[in-house]
């Protein structure tokens, strides 16, 4: 499991369930600590922190809700990692936290739903540069930036993001159409005997513009 080596059985003990299990980031927050010995304090929603402090160690919820909690000062002060997406995150609200929380390391994860539930992550620990990024491919994942021909483009240059690997979907329900124009076959995959998963060989186009950096995808 990606999340194991990622994030330390101290870090997960004690995850905020904040999320409605209508919203993929509920399967990270439920799955990741249950998986590890892990305890789960269920809230209706990650602002409720602001009324019922908890002893978590975990924070996983969008960017705009950790930034309500900053304002309120109500970042539980056991947290040790805060996990963010569904939205950009910016770097002066990675600062923001960092100044006002114990949080050793703030996660910026990415994936869109038909790519569900990470496809990429970036951790920033205290004390080191603060960039704005989706990071890179989490395991079992690949990314790619092509051209309007579908080339991979150069590094520095801005390309349309594709996903493909274990978490790509098989489409969209009752729409082929839209699913034969946003889940294409891959031209970068060869298949083998060890690969049973049947989207292994589509890519995902998300519509998405970024750019290879230096040690990250913008």
């Amino acid at each position: 499991m990606w999340s194991s080596g990622v994030f330390a059985e101290s870090e997960i003990s004690r995850t905020l369930f904040s999320t409605s299990i209508s919203f993929d980031l509920s399967v990270y927050e439920c799955f990741v600590a249950l998986s590890q010995g892990g305890t789960l304090y269920l809230v209706e929603d990650a602002l409720a922190l602001a009324q019922t402090p908890l002893d978590v160690s975990l924070i996983n919820t969008v960017p705009s809700a950790i930034a309500a909690l900053v304002d309120k000062q109500a970042v539980p002060a056991s947290t040790r990692v805060i996990n963010l997406a569904g939205e950009r995150l910016k770097a002066d609200l990675i600062e923001r936290v960092f100044e006002s929380s114990g949080a050793e390391k703030i996660c910026n994860l990415y994936a869109p739903s038909e790519t569900t539930t990470y496809s990429t992550w970036i951790c920033m620990p205290r004390g080191e540069a603060v960039v704005e990024t989706i990071g890179r491919p989490i395991a079992n994942t690949r990314i790619y930036l092509l051209d309007a021909h579908g080339q991979p483009v150069p590094f520095g240059a801005v390309g349309e993001l594709y996903i493909g690997g274990a978490g790509v979907a098989r489409g969209y329900l009752n729409r082929p159409e839209l699913t034969a124009e946003r889940f294409i076959a891959s031209p970068f995959w060869r298949a083998t005997v060890c690969t049973g998963a049947a989207t292994w060989g589509v890519i995902c186009r998300t519509a998405i513009w970024s750019f290879w950096a230096a040690t990250t995808t913008r």
